[in-house]
């Protein structure tokens, strides 16, 4: 079915690309070499790069005749927020499932999720292939009562949904032909491979964020429908900002939200875009980065995530002691 699938409008397109001059003068950087693509800015609840993706996998679900849609991630998820936005657009039922247990108090993307109307599952157990098996049996459920349900993968990540990122590519490649670097976050890795699949392995770098196990394979899957021969091996990943692990913030990504933020007016989250932006600054620190290469940052959005995250509290503290 995936080859014939039509992919729906859920976003607003083009994103801009913008110029980031103060923060590129910080980074010692040509002051017109690094520029930021608004993936934040794709409408529908909050924006962010999920909805690409979105616009593929929930065209293929309509194309089987589904009425509800159902997701996995992490409680603070994206894309389980774009999902059941775009199923409140659709006019078709949402139902996120969770890991672990309900939290004492909504913040985040589970205040959003509320609001679009999502049923919550939290299965109790952690793990993702635990959360693959609860996914599972919530469309069993679903179909007992009568529902046509369709699994939206985890993260909206496939290599049917990398196809939103490999059109965003080529935008990218009209809105600034000179390009050398796109900097990006990589999750659950069809963002990235959609990128691979447009710009090359060697004009896109991955940072690595702590969602899954083995980012370099998955990337390379997914990329493989739409660029064959692009090897685990060929692409550029920086695994070295995830810190203790997925939930945790780091200091180097403290660093680079604060920064951003103060030099551009450009707020990023702590768990995507900040380690991307951490990445991007350590990639100029080694050199891999260099003035006179034109260097897009992908701006994927998350920032409702921000306000869900534990450490934020006590960040925002640190950060009003800085001048």
């Amino acid at each position: 079915m995936s080859a014939s699938v039509v992919p729906l409008t859920l976003g607003t397109w083009p994103t801009p690309v913008e110029p980031m001059p103060r923060l590129a003068a910080a980074l010692g950087l040509g002051r017109e070499d690094l520029l930021v693509k608004r993936d934040d800015l794709t409408g529908l609840a909050g924006g962010g790069n999920k909805i690409r993706k979105l616009e593929w996998t929930v065209a293929e679900a309509l194309a089987n005749d589904a009425d509800t849609l159902v997701t996995t991630g992490a409680p603070q998820s994206n894309h389980a927020r774009l999902t059941a936005a775009a199923a409140a657009r659709l006019g078709l039922r949402a139902v996120l499932v969770f890991p672990g247990e309900p939290p004492a108090d909504r913040s985040g993307n589970l205040v959003l999720d509320a609001f679009l109307g999502a049923e919550i599952v939290f299965t109790g157990a952690q793990g993702q292939p635990a959360l693959a098996d609860a996914a599972a049996r919530v469309c069993e459920r679903l179909r007992s009562e009568g529902a046509r349900p369709a699994l939206i993968p985890f993260g909206g990540s496939s290599a049917l949904a990398a196809r939103g990122y490999a059109t965003c590519g080529e935008e990218l490649l009209a809105q600034v032909p000179g390009l050398r670097t796109a900097v990006v976050a990589l999750g659950s890795g069809a963002t990235m491979a959609g990128l691979v699949a447009s710009l090359g392995p060697d004009r896109t770098l991955g940072v690595d964020v702590g969602a899954v196990d083995d980012p370099r394979q998955r990337v390379a899957a997914f990329v493989a429908p739409l660029a064959p021969g692009v090897r685990a091996d060929d692409l550029r990943v920086d695994r070295d900002q995830v810190g203790s692990g997925y939930p945790s913030l780091t200091t180097a990504v403290e660093e680079a939200i604060t920064l951003v933020a103060r030099v551009e007016g450009i707020v990023l989250d702590p768990t995507y875009t900040g380690r991307a932006m951490a990445g991007l600054i350590a990639a100029t620190r080694r050199g891999e980065i260099a003035p006179g290469d034109t260097t897009v940052f992908i701006h994927t959005g998350g920032l409702p995530g921000m306000f869900g995250h534990p450490d934020v509290p006590a960040f925002a503290e640190r950060a009003q002691k800085i001048n």
